[in-house]
């Protein structure tokens, strides 16, 4: 049984009545799905609202649904995409022996193909940086690592592989052994460092 009483999604509701917001939970944490128009400002008032109060973003991941079956059960217009970019967010002023949690989750389709690096204008979501400083590294991560791109970021960047790396590498289209990548990469020993 799916129990949604969490008490920060009617405050969602009422902060913004025309989103549409789609809950779920799993083992008792629960994820709002959202569109990415609405992201930052769904961020700042979780943030900035006296009776939230998320003050700390715990994490920020990607993760390529490439091939991942859409759910049996799933509502009608549930927000669909191969990337999904989830935030982890945490009120450590609660009341109680615990913190209270949120995830929330964008979801973006590409427009390109995926291969390689091209730029793509639908891998595009604004940056948290404004909201938690700790946002960069994590955003910078899933720009290498996925090629979604934050705007407004101060220094997007790779920040795992090298700048002229052909590739997002835990893009699921990607393959194990690479393409070549680390046969042409120079190794640096003691002697040459």
């Amino acid at each position: 049984m799916i129990n949604l009483d969490h008490p920060t999604l009617p405050l969602i509701k009422e902060a913004l009545p025309d989103a549409k917001l789609f809950a779920t939970e799993f083992r008792g944490q629960t994820t709002l799905i959202v569109e990415a128009p609405i992201l930052h400002s769904l961020l700042k008032f979780l943030r900035d609202d006296g009776r939230t109060k998320y003050d700390l973003l715990s994490d920020i991941a990607g993760v390529d649904y490439l091939r991942y079956p859409k759910p049996k059960d799933a509502p009608d217009g549930l927000p669909t995409g191969r990337f999904g970019v989830i935030y982890n967010l945490t009120a450590t002023g609660t009341d109680g022996p615990e913190s209270r949690r949120l995830f929330i989750k964008a979801l973006l389709d590409p427009s390109l193909p995926t291969e390689g690096i091209e730029e793509d204008p639908a891998l595009l979501l604004p940056t948290a940086t404004d909201l938690w400083a700790g946002a960069e590294w994590m955003e910078r991560e899933i720009f290498d690592m996925f090629g979604i791109r934050f705007t407004d970021h101060p220094d997007l960047r790779r920040i795992l592989t090298w700048e002229s790396y052909p590739a997002h590498p835990l893009r699921k289209d990607y393959p194990v052994k690479g393409r070549g990548e680390r046969e042409d990469y120079r190794v640096v020993d003691r002697d040459s460092a």
